[in-house]
């Protein structure tokens, strides 16, 4: 199954900050890659407010590695699409390589 990367524009209101938090893991569409990327999310953010640990990644890749309070997810804007590693080899021609 083919990895996806999931950028969520995030928003700090209290600070007036913006940014993006990006997700990555293996799904079979765009579509259920926000929805796993979402689900990984929830799961942070629901141990975190019960004072436990933030799970790790699940064996699809899926996970977040922390939650930061106060920045909230535009997930109707969240995209995806399969991920590309700039350090692949065949994206080296972009660095002139």
């Amino acid at each position: 199954m083919p990895y996806y990367e999931v950028d969520v524009p995030i928003s700090n209101t209290r600070q007036g900050l913006r940014g993006v938090h990006v997700f990555t893991g293996q799904a079979d569409s765009p579509g259920t890659a926000v929805r796993l990327a979402h689900e990984a999310y929830d799961a942070a953010r629901s141990a975190q407010q019960a004072g436990l640990a933030i799970p790790g990644s699940r064996p699809d890749g899926w996970g977040a590695r922390g939650y930061r309070p106060g920045w909230e997810p535009d997930w109707p804007a969240a995209t995806a699409d399969r991920w590309k590693s700039p350090y692949s080899w065949t994206s080296l021609s972009t660095f002139g390589l």
